[in-house]
């Protein structure tokens, strides 16, 4: 009679209820402008987690991840659950919450070796998905301590060290997996591109080491030519005070060619030409020419050490003068030609005859970063004179 009774109560209550719903709308309802995303709130049609969760929005998927998280629940279980839900967020290719997930599984120290190593290959996946190969490298290694027949975990380790190009660990590591998997055919394929990466590799080795030493021997022969010659090669680091000024100045000079490089004489500021030899022995300069008057400047990128100034500058200054000379008075006859002397704060008269290597060999001559410079003017212009005013000149 009890039983009737509940019955009876219960009954009265739903038809009270659905009575209700004749005369009121259901106002907690989809409705067809918002089902779908009403939709999308429910755990189990939703086709991927909110970044935040939050509990007013998301009721349900709150109280799905408060089970996730129980604390109360036993370490391998909650180590599960992380598992489960890494294995959710890679499927989405969320692998940064993927990665958080399977470390939160590892942090609970369960004991269960398989889960461990599970979590570990998982986790190493998603870093190798972000381009982690070190981390992901890591994770497989510690996996394989674990477990060291693991296929997966010997297949990423394999992976994560053709990727970082050390194709000789990838065969260690292939070799390894093979004795326990010795018909995988996924090891066998890394195997053979590990070993296909490492013999290019050898490959481009010997062509570098080649091609270095073919370098050094250019190198060494064109020191060897600057050397001969007594050219001298500007020192931005100063060396320590001597006694004999001669011998600082030779120590000097030794210094610079011993640290000379084909780089450290490239002429950046242009086209990165450098000083060569020919086949001839001839050295080939790159060469800039100055005029402070007009601040302009020219550039000669193979000035050959035999050539006359006078050559180079009749050939520039010919029959059509450059647009910036206005008066029309840049013409070779009209000249003169220096360099400086910074340290000495000196001008050296350069006669136009002459020619480069001659200048070069000059004592008070030094080469800046590779490219000899030259200070062109017109003599008996009020620009010169302004120029040359308080200045120390000296000829050659």
């Amino acid at each position: 009679m009890a039983s009737s009774a509940v019955d009876s109560d219960s009954d009265d209550g739903m038809d009270a209820l659905m009575d209700k719903f004749k005369t009121q709308r259901y106002k907690k309802g989809f409705n067809e402008d918002n089902w779908e995303e009403e939709f999308n709130k429910v755990p189990m049609f939703m086709k991927s987690a909110p970044e935040e969760i939050d509990p007013r929005e998301y009721p349900e998927l709150a109280c799905l991840q408060a089970i996730v998280h129980d604390e109360d629940r036993p370490p391998e279980e909650q180590a599960q659950s992380m598992k489960d839900e890494g294995n959710a967020f890679f499927k989405e290719k969320n692998y940064e919450k993927a990665i958080l997930s399977y470390t939160g599984g590892l942090k609970k120290k369960c004991g269960n070796e398989d889960l461990d190593t599970v979590l570990l290959t998982n986790r190493a996946a998603a870093h190798f998905h972000l381009g982690n190969m070190r981390s992901a490298l890591n994770d497989a290694a510690t996996a394989k301590k674990i477990k060291p027949d693991h296929l997966k975990a010997l297949i990423r380790g394999a992976q994560c060290c053709i990727e970082l190009r050390n194709f000789a660990e990838a065969t260690r590591w292939c070799d390894e997996g093979l004795k326990a998997h010795p018909t995988d055919k996924k090891l066998r394929e890394l195997r053979a591109a590990a070993d296909k990466h490492k013999r290019a590799a050898d490959r481009d080795a010997r062509k570098a080491k080649a091609k270095e030493k073919k370098l050094h021997g250019e190198k060494e022969t064109l020191l060897a030519a600057i050397k001969e010659r007594g050219i001298k090669l500007f020192q931005s680091v100063k060396r320590p005070q001597r006694d004999s000024d001669s011998e600082d100045e030779n120590e000097t000079t030794s210094a610079a060619i011993a640290e000379l490089s084909l780089d450290g004489l490239s002429s950046q500021e242009v086209t990165g030409a450098q000083v060569f030899l020919d086949e001839q022995g001839s050295l080939h300069w790159p060469v800039f020419f100055l005029y402070p008057e007009h601040q302009q400047s020219d550039f000669i990128s193979a000035f050959c050490e035999s050539t006359c100034f006078i050559e180079h500058l009749a050939i520039m200054f010919g029959e059509e003068l450059p647009p910036w000379d206005m008066d029309r008075k840049y013409h070779p006859q009209n000249f003169q030609l220096f360099f400086e002397d910074m340290e000495k704060e000196t001008l050296y008269q350069v006669d136009p005859e002459m020619t480069l290597m001659k200048v070069l060999q000059h004592k008070r001559f030094f080469v800046k970063a590779g490219t000899p410079s030259f200070i062109v003017l017109i003599k008996g212009s009020s620009f010169c004179k302004q120029f040359l005013t308080g200045k120390k000149i000296l000829g050659l």
